[in-house]
């Protein structure tokens, strides 16, 4: 296969100029096992880790190779090679780190399109639409809605749902599918362009695995039968991985995604809630919070029913985590800073003492 085949164009040729990398071979990161990846390159896939100064330079996690990445390496036998470099990401999806304050984790990088997947049965649920929509939008890839398992409603369920989605979310196309009697797949394998990275976002037995097989043509990720309890197919995908598709799409599967921690310090919630952004700058007080004050243009228009009041809530709740996220991020560069001054004040010291 060649470099084009998982993606590879002018864009990335260009930065592996500019960054005096021609000496190098190029590969892909297609997946990730605790700091060891494997990468595919022209002359087929290799396990691969990191040089030490790489790993010493990291400031945070997002310094390290993650899936989707490009990267530098050289070859040590037919089977391993060390990354010495990563070429510059165009995008990268993240979220806050479960349990971390001010820390996040990379989900994948240099996505293009993200499926995010829902099952119009149990998991159904307008509110993390909107989450996986900030993430889209504060990373620069574009959303694409999926709702699976509609074999298991009837149409009109499936038209109440989809006029939910319609009401609150603007401009994002919907497709339904069924993994079961594959309905839907034909619009949904059109809008996958050769060369494009998608990766999917949702919640664990959803039916990602069994999707991302039917798209593969082949039996790739192993699927769990249905639970009788919650009605769900037990997901065993444990782990990030890229997969080449039929048509040439090319499409990284995710472990489900129990949280969705808010990590935006861009302008991914304006993008989502732009309606509410839009009514914002019509209130009285520039620094309105649209909870109680008079004159507020967000609060006036829930009262005629121009704003769903969900909808208003979700973007409370999501501009409060945004607020946390950015102050516990900016309180941990203080803490380093000082932390680094103290160290150079050490070692002038000793320098001092030493002569």
């Amino acid at each position: 296969m060649k470099l084009e085949d998982f993606g590879y164009n002018d864009n990335f040729e260009k930065l592996r100029i500019e960054n005096n990398l021609k000496d190098f071979e190029i590969g892909r990161i297609i997946s990730e096992h605790k700091e060891r990846y494997i990468v595919k390159t022209e002359n087929g896939e290799l396990e691969a880790e990191i040089t030490g100064n790489l790993r010493f330079s990291a400031k945070n996690r997002e310094d390290f190779p993650a899936v989707g990445d490009w990267v530098a390496l050289i070859t040590q036998d037919s089977n391993f090679a060390i990354i010495y470099k990563i070429l510059p990401r165009f995008s990268i999806i993240t979220r806050q780190a479960v349990g971390q304050f001010g820390e996040i984790q990379i989900i994948a990088t240099n996505i293009d399109y993200a499926f995010l997947v829902q099952s119009v049965d149990r998991d159904f649920n307008i509110n993390r639409l909107e989450r996986y929509l900030t993430i889209c939008y504060s990373s620069k890839v574009t959303p694409i809605i999926v709702l699976t398992k509609t074999d298991l409603i009837n149409e009109q369920q499936i038209s109440e749902i989809m006029n939910t989605i319609n009401l609150r979310i603007k401009n994002v196309l919907v497709i339904a599918i069924s993994n079961e009697t594959q309905n839907g797949y034909e619009a949904l394998k059109k809008i996958i362009e050769r060369g494009k990275t998608y990766c999917m976002l949702g919640s664990s037995g959803v039916g990602k695995s069994t999707l991302l097989n039917n798209l593969s043509g082949r039996t790739i990720m192993k699927t769990d039968t249905i639970s009788q309890s919650t009605n769900r197919g037990r997901h065993i995908t444990s782990h990030r991985e890229l997969i080449i598709l039929e048509n040439g799409g090319i499409l990284i599967d995710n472990p489900g995604i129990r949280e969705v921690g808010i990590s935006d310090t861009t302008s991914g919630l304006e993008t989502t809630f732009d309606k509410i952004v839009s009514l914002s700058q019509n209130c009285k007080f520039k620094d309105c919070t649209h909870t109680r004050e008079i004159g507020c243009s967000v609060l006036e228009a829930i009262e005629k029913g121009e704003i769903d009041k969900s909808f208003y809530e979700n973007y409370l709740k999501m501009e409060r985590e945004k607020s946390h996220f950015e102050s516990t991020v900016e309180e941990r560069r203080k803490k380093d800073k000082e932390f680094g001054k103290m160290l150079k004040n050490y070692k002038k010291e000793i320098k001092k003492n030493k002569y």
